[in-house]
């Protein structure tokens, strides 16, 4: 399922930040577009989606035990040309995000192999991602 492929071609890849809509917990029905990074494809009921993680550039080292104990955990992953300010950004890694195509709205940018390959084993924990 994950791989490392990004290309600067203006299509999505698994490991790319791209914008897309991303709808909220408490109210599906309901979300905003916001950053995710792309870790692969997934298919569910015949049909292949894009599996991704959430991006935010909210610093969660302050509240990491809060966060941890309502089931939320994040990883830092520094600053990238995602973020237009380039402020530092986190990954959460506990909640996989399935889009369609139709619902990335743009590349964004890539991050290393380096940070990838770290934020796969991370979400290893709580995904059964391979």
């Amino acid at each position: 399922m994950t791989s490392y492929e990004p290309e600067a071609d203006g299509q999505p890849d698994p490991g790319e930040v791209v914008w897309g809509w991303v709808p909220f917990e408490e109210d599906p029905s309901q979300g905003k577009d916001r950053p995710v990074l792309l870790i692969g494809r997934k298919e569910v009921d015949g049909v292949d989606y894009w599996a991704g993680l959430m991006l935010t550039s909210k610093d969660h080292d302050r509240d990491a035990a809060d966060e941890a104990r309502h089931g939320r955990h994040w990883m830092d992953i520094g600053a990238g040309a995602w973020d237009l300010e380039h402020r530092p950004s986190e990954v959460r890694l506990d909640r996989l995000i399935i889009l369609r195509d139709d619902a990335i709205r743009r590349e964004g940018a890539a991050v290393s192999r380096e940070v990838f390959d770290k934020v796969v084993a991370q979400a290893k924990r709580f995904h059964a991602v391979r």
